[in-house]
């Protein structure tokens, strides 16, 4: 059972459990028609709507792929530990379950948003064994749900860090790959300039990404290999790079130039604020297939990841020691992005 599967990273778990010939059911509040994926509509929230959407469902094997922003960590905390809980007292009476993976990410090392990159922060390359940071974090209360119900139920578990993910899905909350295709797409039909919105550390230092599939593919390895039972990996595609040179290859692929930087922050949030018109007028012309322009974008946490006062690398050794060897290009993954937007007509 994947949860969440109408995200980007659900997409990518179904469809590829689907091609290793997994039965596989995909729970979402609003589920999408997936070759080879069972639709559930559910409300992780609703307990008892929950209970009867899965009456009949056995599965081994959950994916965790989800989580519901709130207007505060205090928030995040409740709703997000609830929906864990749920599902897994939901699941408890079958005994069916034998793995359940969860996607949280780099906030565990970095603070929730309220405190994004704020205070003592582990030195990088984040490595799992660097403990939690002293403040309060709903990745943290995801974790505690799912280790007391493994204590309890007797089931094994894996928790997946990726940094900043790569896929397609509209509606998404954070949703970078898709914000810098929409916003190249309008700098190139307005003849904006194509800057780069965040911080001069950004721009300049090391990072690394996390396409989705190779995210899916770690969770079904680490899920079906006993010795990655029971841990917390760190995931992202196996390169790093600059900013300051992904930025031009991006721009090379939409056909335009890369403005040049000055240093200062401009947010998308900002320069994206009054776009909405604009990308109207572009849905006429080009025949797109999208025209709510806040389906597409999450500037807010392209700017949060991009807008880092600290360089963010992670290191992976544990995985490569236990096996997975898995690697993907990072402009590579972009740019696959990009093409499977313009095909479905997303993007000109």
């Amino acid at each position: 059972m994947v949860v969440g599967a109408s995200g980007f990273i659900g997409s990518a778990m179904s469809h590829l459990l689907a091609k290793e010939n997994w039965a596989v059911a995909g729970l979402a509040r609003r589920p999408n028609a997936m070759a080879g994926v069972t639709p559930v509509c559910a409300d992780l929230l609703d307990k008892d709507g929950l209970a009867t959407a899965l009456q009949g469902l056995e599965p081994t094997h959950v994916y965790l792929t989800t989580w519901a922003r709130q207007a505060s960590e205090a928030e995040n905390i409740r709703v997000n530990a609830e929906m864990v809980r749920n599902l897994l007292d939901v699941l408890r009476p079958a005994g069916c379950v034998r793995h359940v993976a969860l996607s949280t990410g780099l906030k565990h090392y970095l603070g929730p948003f309220e405190a994004y990159g704020q205070g003592t922060l582990p030195q990088t390359p984040f490595r799992e064994e660097q403990g939690r940071l002293d403040v309060a974090n709903f990745y943290y209360a995801q974790e505690d749900e799912l280790f007391a119900a493994a204590e309890r139920d007797g089931f094994t578990w894996s928790v997946h860090r990726p940094h900043t993910v790569t896929g397609v899905a509209v509606g998404n909350a954070m949703n970078m790959a898709t914000t810098l295709a929409v916003y190249a797409a309008i700098c190139r039909f307005t003849g904006r300039p194509f800057r780069f919105p965040g911080s001069e550390v950004q721009w300049r230092s090391l990072t690394d990404m996390t396409d989705a599939a190779q995210l899916s593919r770690h969770m079904l390895w680490a899920s079906t290999t006993p010795d990655a039972s029971n841990e917390a990996f760190n995931v992202v595609n196996g390169d790093v790079f600059r900013w300051q040179w992904m930025w031009a290859h991006i721009a090379d692929w939409f056909g335009i130039e890369a403005a040049p930087f000055d240093g200062t922050i401009l947010p998308l949030e900002q320069q994206m604020a009054d776009d909405a018109q604009i990308w109207k007028k572009m849905v006429e012309q080009y025949g797109l297939a999208e025209s709510d322009i806040n389906k597409l974008i999450s500037p807010w946490h392209t700017d949060a990841d991009l807008g880092r006062p600290i360089e963010v690398v992670t290191d992976t050794s544990k995985s490569r020691k236990l096996g997975f060897l898995d690697y993907q290009a990072s402009d590579e993954a972009f740019f696959d992005v990009f093409e499977r937007l313009r095909a479905g007509k997303l993007i000109p």
